[in-house]
């Protein structure tokens, strides 16, 4: 499946693509647990979409990394669509810059 073809409320989504961005990464306290997020840029030829990469996933990722979301979800947030790997879903890091 390609950038383009995302919609908002999708889940199972398996795309490939290169991180061309990578923002900030801020830490919050929600439940009584530290979590870590910071928002990055996939892009493929079709398009690209922001990206929220989750604690471990922010250090293990890197600008002009390609890598690969497996059972990925689509949510929208400010009228923007953003993907995540969510609860069920994973990142792979397929080669480096």
């Amino acid at each position: 499946m390609n950038i383009a073809e995302l919609r908002s409320g999708q889940g199972n989504v398996e795309v490939t693509g290169v991180i061309t961005e990578m923002g900030e990464s801020r830490s919050f306290n929600k439940y009584g647990r530290q979590l870590t997020v910071a928002n990055a840029t996939l892009k493929d030829s079709s398009g690209s979409i922001k990206l929220s990469l989750w604690n471990d996933d922010v250090v293990r990722f890197k600008e002009g990394d390609t890598i690969a979301i497996h059972n990925g979800y689509v949510s929208e947030f400010q009228g923007e669509k953003q993907l995540t790997s969510g609860k069920f879903g994973s990142i792979e890091k397929i080669k480096e810059e």
